[in-house]
């Protein structure tokens, strides 16, 4: 990526405010919930209704939004990183879906450079996978319950289950 292209999608964040995940708050694995609170992130930004996930404020931005950036983008769940993909699970395939432009605008972008768009899809992919991989049944059957119309279906992978788990 150009440094102009990394400064089109900057823009294009700071001007959509913070809303990609409105509606559909990103899960938190056990492992990523670990991780977050060994780097300093308060055990407090965090709520749990059928799985666990970031608090929003009011106006349905991240906790973490904060002057038109996210505070703790280096250490960001995996859904966060996955974005503009997000996911549906079917047996044991994961479907990978991605969000309309009109949701979340840097998708434009993505589509304007096939290099851009494959870079993310790849980590899309990667960490989605990881992400269902540590949760539970009850946590992606939470998850899978949330609607997310404004996203078409790209691609389906499948599902890898942690090694200590026994329902190969």
């Amino acid at each position: 990526m150009t440094q102009d292209w990394l400064i089109r999608t900057e823009t294009i964040c700071m001007q959509c405010g913070g809303h990609c995940c409105d509606e559909a708050p990103p899960p938190i694995s056990e492992h990523c919930y670990q991780q977050l609170v060994a780097e300093g992130v308060p055990e407090d930004s965090f709520e749990q209704k059928g799985y666990r996930f970031l608090k929003t404020r009011g106006d349905g931005t991240c906790v973490f939004w904060n002057g038109g950036k996210c505070s703790i983008y280096s250490i960001k769940p995996e859904t966060c990183r996955a974005g503009p993909f997000t996911f549906d699970l079917k047996g044991d395939v994961i479907e990978i879906f991605l969000k309309f432009e009109t949701i979340y605008p840097i998708v434009g972008l993505l589509k304007e450079v096939p290099a851009a768009y494959e870079q993310q899809f790849t980590l899309a992919k990667k960490s989605i996978s990881h992400l269902v991989a540590n949760l539970t049944d009850e946590e992606l059957s939470a998850i899978c319950r949330t609607e997310e119309p404004e996203t078409e279906k790209v691609a389906e992978i499948p599902r890898e289950y942690r090694t200590h788990d026994h329902r190969h």
